[in-house]
């Protein structure tokens, strides 16, 4: 019997149909295949699951009247929206009061702690000086130690000096020393970055007349920029959502009309605040505005709500810059 001779061409049409599949499922050094971007698109929607499910749960149940908190099927779609909760909250809260409050005891401290961690910094990376590697190794320590190691101490030098009084003092103090929330990480990320910029340029500047004070400003800030993003940024939502030191810092015996105060420490006395208050508007509120989930759940939203619009709003900078800076995370 005759053996059938095969097609070379119907052979080479074969082997492209194949590599071409190959390529298309597993991809080449060019362009990510199906099973590539399959794996990647289903981490992402697995990670921002896990990261947005507490946040849209939030929003949902503080949208939520009483008799559907009590309703078993409405797990997150409401029966009517109601904004009753955010009332009551931004009232138990006194929102605004504490909001400017709590701005100015984050803005104030962070434009201090970028300011000192960028000239330690640049010291750092830019001079040679007796013990340079012991002050470093100090540094890369201090680093290491949390912060519950010096929360005391600290708190017994401003109780002694008599600082613990409800003023921005503690924080401005410690800022510009260099020890304000984080500084060791913050002095590190502009040690990093300026280590990275070309030295030529700062004496090339500095044989042009410049100083070093003037090279710093002229030359150094400029270029460290998205340093300086993501170092305000980081350290604005430090002494944004710090609890423990700020309650030491500002004394148990504050007020709100003459103490400063956070989001965070009326939201973490918010189911007491809420009882003096109710107390307080008896007479107009009825039995069924008690606090409940949906209330304390508004009261949270509304706590983190700068933090998030602020992410929104400087995010495609946020992102550069982390990316210039070399930061991967902390």
């Amino acid at each position: 019997m005759k053996e059938k001779k095969a097609n070379p061409d119907k052979i080479r049409k074969r082997e492209n149909q194949k590599e071409h599949l190959k390529s298309l499922m597993l991809g080449n050094a060019e362009k990510r295949g199906f099973l590539g971007s399959f794996v990647v698109y289903l981490l992402l929607i697995v990670i921002s699951f896990i990261f947005l499910y507490p946040v849209l749960y939030m929003i949902s149940r503080s949208l939520m009247s009483r008799s559907d908190l009590l309703d078993s099927s409405a797990m997150w779609i409401p029966s009517s929206l109601t904004l009753h909760n955010y009332e009551s909250a931004v009232l138990t809260m006194d929102y605004w009061n504490s909001l400017l409050k709590n701005l100015y005891l984050a803005v104030v401290p962070t434009f201090c702690q970028v300011f000192i961690c960028s000239m330690v910094g640049y010291g750092f990376a830019r001079y040679n000086f007796p013990l340079k590697k012991m002050w470093m190794a100090i540094l890369i320590l201090a680093f290491l130690l949390p912060s519950q190691t010096t929360a005391l101490p600290n708190y017994l030098v401003f109780q002694n000096l008599r600082m613990i009084d409800g003023t921005i003092k503690p924080f401005l103090i410690t800022a510009i020393l260099g020890q304000g929330f984080k500084s060791t990480l913050c002095i590190l990320i502009f040690y990093n970055f300026h280590r990275q910029v070309p030295q030529s340029l700062i004496e090339d500047a500095e044989i042009d007349g410049a100083g070093h004070v003037k090279a710093y400003f002229r030359i150094a800030i400029p270029l460290a920029g998205a340093a300086i993003v993501v170092v305000t940024l980081f350290s604005f939502v430090w002494y944004w959502n710090e609890t423990y030191l700020v309650r030491n810092y500002l004394g148990y015996g504050t007020t709100r009309a003459t103490g400063l105060t956070t989001l965070m420490l009326e939201l973490s006395a918010f189911e007491d605040s809420y009882a003096n208050a109710y107390t307080t508007w008896a007479s107009s509120v009825t039995s069924s505005d008690r606090i409940n989930d949906a209330i304390r759940m508004a009261g949270t939203v509304l706590a983190i709500a700068p933090l998030m619009i602020l992410y929104f709003v400087l995010q495609k900078q946020f992102v550069e810059s982390v990316d210039k800076a070399g930061i991967t995370g902390e």
